[in-house]
């Protein structure tokens, strides 16, 4: 009897690990409904590519439903959906190498006089908090509003760990969810928004944070990083 209860035990484990797995990076038919689409099909890195390229570079891969950065390889480069995305609701997973740095950025503009994502597109902070040097830095920390503002509360898990992320744009306001918590609050293109600018980092970037659309970046700081179900709505 006691193996009977284990062989039992197993398959439910099996199949409830197989219907988790095939749930990743699928759309339900609410979903569809709403007006979801994928940016990941848990496959291939289809509907990317590399900022200012027509290509993706061999560093961001796919293995087991999920987008990863692979530091191993040489080249380098943010990544960006083919897309550009003006009032929307982005969602996604990401999880971060021990002590790891990274970034979701949105607003994106693909010029030649831009060099990187970050020079005219905001970021929500992917981060390590307990271990990387940025941990130490207020509005650096995981789910900041990278150098503007600080989360309102701390609700970012462990490195190793999974996050999922909420980011609402309707008509420049923005919302950052981390967790099922909304952490950040703000509203872009407004004289409030541009005095925030001035303080920061980001004073001597004159076409950041003036996109009303753009891509939606991943950043490449040179760790560790994954991602999967990254979905996106539009909204009118």
């Amino acid at each position: 009897m006691r193996y009977f209860y284990h062989a039992i035990f197993v398959v439910l484990l099996f199949t409830c690990t197989s219907v988790t797995s095939s749930a990743q990076n699928t759309l339900t038919a609410k979903e569809k409904k709403e007006g979801w689409q994928l940016l990941f099909d848990g496959k291939s890195t289809s509907g990317w590519r590399n900022y200012r390229s027509d290509k993706i570079n061999t560093r961001w891969k796919v293995s087991n439903g999920e987008l990863y950065l692979d530091k191993t390889v040489k080249e380098t480069g943010d990544i960006i959906t083919e897309k550009e995305y003006q009032d929307y609701e982005l969602a996604m997973d990401w999880k971060i190498g021990a002590c790891g740095n990274s970034g979701i950025i949105f607003n994106v503009v693909e010029d030649d006089q831009y060099q990187n994502t970050y020079h005219t597109g905001p970021e929500m902070q992917v981060l390590d908090n307990t271990c990387h040097p940025d941990a130490k830095i207020i509005k650096h920390r995981a789910g900041d509003l990278y150098d503007l503002i600080s989360c309102s509360k701390e609700t970012v898990k462990p490195a190793g760990e999974w996050n999922s992320v909420r980011i609402v744009s309707k008509n420049a306001k923005m919302e950052f969810w981390l967790n099922g918590t909304k952490v950040v609050e703000f509203t872009m293109h407004t004289p409030e928004w541009d005095a925030m600018v001035a303080k920061s980092k980001f004073s001597t970037m004159p076409g950041f944070g003036k996109s009303l659309e753009g891509h939606i970046a991943l950043q490449d700081h040179g760790d560790p990083v994954w991602f999967r179900n990254i979905k996106i709505r539009e909204l009118k």
